[in-house]
């Protein structure tokens, strides 16, 4: 079996991500869309990169990726693009 080896924030064996949760090789990586704040204040984050694992039911984002977030959220003025927005309230039963 190859050595594991640390790459950014990940655990890879070969080409196959270890989870840093149950250690199981087999996470991957997803890309999903985040939202931070509400109103004026509210930001969407698109293509995200979130670390799944298929045995322990995990999702997690790396440091790597929380640094790049807030520094997303500190110059989102300069590299935010505007668009509408359609919201829809989920009914409660």
């Amino acid at each position: 079996m190859a050595p594991a080896i640390k790459v950014s924030g990940l655990q890879r064996l070969g080409k196959k991500m270890i989870c840093d949760v149950c250690g199981r090789e087999g996470a991957r990586i997803r890309r999903v869309t985040r939202t931070y704040g509400k109103g004026k204040d509210f930001l969407v984050i698109e293509k995200v990169p979130v670390v799944s694992c298929p045995h322990c039911g995990e999702s997690y984002l790396t440091a790597e990726t929380l640094h790049e977030i807030e520094r997303l959220k500190l110059h989102r003025k300069r590299l935010a693009v505007e668009r509408a927005v359609e919201v829809v309230g989920f009914a409660s039963y």
